[in-house]
């Protein structure tokens, strides 16, 4: 059975990189009826945090990239975190210790790194000299008497190295280059080749899927399995994602975490979506897919051998037709806590209700709260009201996150705006303040049951054309009143949603503005 794995480290918030890898796993997985298991490899005791395993978890549930075996549901190959394991690294050291295939070394730090010093100094690539390689079993007693705490080293063969890459394609290294490896810290802490070839074969990983900043890793990896004597697994390295300027994704260019891709309001689909064009053609100029169809389309031959480039237009893009796409109350629960953040509303707990205070934001029962407050000037606001100001912006987002800013002039006392943009084209003031009055008069007169959008489309078109006035010298200026924007959903259905009396205060406001102004 083809079997892979993830292996993140619990010493960061979860990378988008490493999301993408873990993507292309699970897609490899599930197109061959596999397995995908989540393995976290927490050894380095002072920099792992549980809050980052958590949020690693987190984000893997958010995406829907589901696993098979893992730390939290367990599985025939536990346990699922390296810090669990410690004992099964020390068992095989001793193996190769003892089969003459590692040693202990007892060389400083200090002393390694004048070593490094000198190799560079001659221009030789730094390696370990191997001086500790063949130490007579007195001088190994004399070192451990002295206090000294030795690492345990792999006898690296000196050959070359060929492996079949499922990427790249046939590669080769010369083992000669990197010299004996370290593969057990002085403290009893496994190091990463070591300690990957043993979980990847006791786990039965049939598949290494992994980032091409692993590929200097493989041969050294391929040697500790050799001398094991095990079956060697398949290797396949992706494409590094890279910024725009074609360096290395990095924080100093932008954000690197999946939560903060959550948290600016990008759909888990579209991040899906996205991350699997990063380095993977699907064959044809499609750029939309389910997680079904790319389980369906996904093979490793279609992965570039270059870095991918983040595209954050791209997947504003693919981000804003999923958007486009979602069902109006699933769309309306996802805005409704940046609203609530943003201070512009607030729930109005019925009787009987449990008041979720701080997790607000972030629970699924959010639309069983049937009204809200707007907290600028303390109207009640229905769910229903609010899903019409809401669904108004659905065609023109690209982030969930963008609804505070778009809909907050619903929710304001008064509108800030600059009264020169009242003008629509050449406009005088005059004729702006004449034509706000027309419009005032017209619907101050219109009864409140027929302030709907296609009333009002009615009348302030026939309004243009009863005056012989170009339809932007009406709507321009109300659009502008009603809302302090050049760019906004359409003036009738924002009039609608407003209502007969905020319609009639804000056009006064406007013509206010303007004679201040003047």
């Amino acid at each position: 059975m083809i079997r892979v794995r993830i292996a993140p480290s619990p010493t960061g918030p979860f990378h988008v990189g490493t999301a993408r890898t873990t993507l292309f796993n699970y897609l490899y997985a599930k197109k061959n009826k596999g397995k995908f298991i989540l393995r976290i490899e927490d050894t380095d005791p002072k920099r792992s945090k549980e809050e980052f395993e958590k949020d690693i978890i987190e984000e893997l549930k958010w995406l829907g990239l589901k696993w098979d075996e893992g730390p939290d549901i367990g599985g025939g190959y536990g346990p699922y975190r390296q810090s669990k394991r410690f004992n099964i690294y020390q068992k095989y050291a001793q193996k190769l210790l003892r089969e003459g295939k590692a040693y202990y070394c007892f060389c400083t730090p200090e002393e390694l790194e004048k070593e490094k010093e000198e190799m560079v100094k001659k221009k030789i690539a730094p390696r370990y000299s191997g001086k500790c390689r063949d130490l007579a079993p007195k001088q190994v007693e004399d070192f451990k008497r002295q206090g000294r705490k030795p690492i345990i080293r792999f006898k690296v063969p000196e050959k070359t190295v060929r492996f079949n890459d499922l990427v790249h394609g046939q590669i080769k290294f010369d083992s000669g280059l990197f010299g004996d490896i370290a593969i057990m810290g002085s403290d009893g802490t496994p190091l990463y080749n070591f300690s990957c070839v043993i979980d990847d074969y006791l786990m039965k990983i049939s598949h290494v899927i992994r980032g091409d900043d692993h590929l200097s890793n493989t041969p050294k990896q391929i040697l500790i399995y050799e001398a094991l004597g095990w079956k060697i697994p398949e290797f396949g390295h992706i494409p590094l994602i890279l910024n725009p300027d074609r360096t290395k994704m990095s924080k100093r260019i932008g954000e690197v975490r999946v939560s903060g891709y959550r948290k600016q309001g990008y759909l888990p689909e579209a991040l899906v979506n996205f991350m699997a064009l990063l380095g993977w053609n699907p064959g044809s100029k499609d750029e939309i897919f389910s997680m079904n169809d790319l389980i369906k389309k996904f093979s490793l031959d279609r992965v570039q051998k270059g870095g991918a480039v983040f595209n954050i237009e791209r997947l504003n893009w693919i981000n804003g037709y999923y958007i486009r796409k979602m069902n109006l109350d699933k769309f309306v629960q996802e805005c409704l806590p940046y609203l609530f953040n943003k201070g512009l509303i607030t729930p109005i707990w019925s009787s009987g209700s449990k008041n979720l205070g701080e997790s607000f934001p972030v629970v699924p029962q959010i639309l069983r709260v049937t009204k809200y407050k707007i907290c600028e000037t303390g109207e009640e606001i229905s769910i229903d009201q609010l899903k019409k100001i809401i669904g108004l912006e659905q065609e023109r987002m690209k982030k969930i996150s963008e609804v505070d800013e778009l809909t907050e002039f619903f929710f304001k006392k008064e509108l800030e705006y600059d009264p020169k943009i009242l003008a629509w084209k050449d406009m005088s003031q005059d004729e702006v303040i004449k034509n706000l009055e027309l419009v005032q008069n017209t619907l101050g007169k219109t009864d409140h049951k027929k302030y709907t959008t296609e009333n009002l489309e009615r009348i302030l078109r026939g309004l243009s054309q009863d005056n012989k006035l170009e339809p932007g010298k009406i709507l321009w200026p109300l659009r502008v009143a009603l809302t302090g924007r050049k760019a906004s959903p359409g003036v009738f259905e924002v009039a609608e949603i407003l209502s007969k009396e905020k319609v009639l205060k804000r056009i006064g406001e406007g013509i206010r503005k303007l004679k201040v102004q003047s």
